[in-house]
């Protein structure tokens, strides 16, 4: 029997409410948006739905804004990789901001891989 082909949609997209990194329960959408008034501690992002990709590879990375990291060096985009759980899979790409947050304004671009094919692309302003 041939595998079945992954299914991929974008779920939601924008405002939520904070997200709790070591749980499994993702955050709750707050407004579908891709203007997001720039605050303190505001989560923002996108949720995708994976169907039919157990155990395959995503990877992920985040744009953002110039802005200096820890060493007072413009930081890198964010990246990172995980593997697909379950054959219903939902999947939470986004940050939060912090301080200062005039460095944080301007375009954040959330790119995701499945088994290196590009499989959401989304752009959120943060005004």
């Amino acid at each position: 029997m041939a595998k079945k082909k992954p299914d991929v949609s974008m779920h939601s997209y924008g405002l939520y409410d904070g997200w709790d990194r070591e749980s499994r329960e993702l955050p709750n959408l707050i407004k579908i948006t891709n203007e997001i008034e720039t605050e303190l501690g505001i989560e923002f992002g996108y949720i995708l739905r994976i169907r039919n990709a157990r155990n395959a590879q995503i990877t992920f990375r985040i744009e953002h804004p110039p802005f200096k990291d820890s060493k007072g060096e413009i930081a890198r985009p964010f990246e990172g990789e995980l593997y697909v759980k379950t054959n219903d899979f939902r999947f939470f790409l986004g940050d939060t901001i912090w301080a200062p947050v005039e460095d944080k304004k301007g375009e954040w671009r959330l790119i995701t891989w499945l088994e290196g094919q590009m499989i959401a692309d989304k752009t959120l302003m943060m005004i």
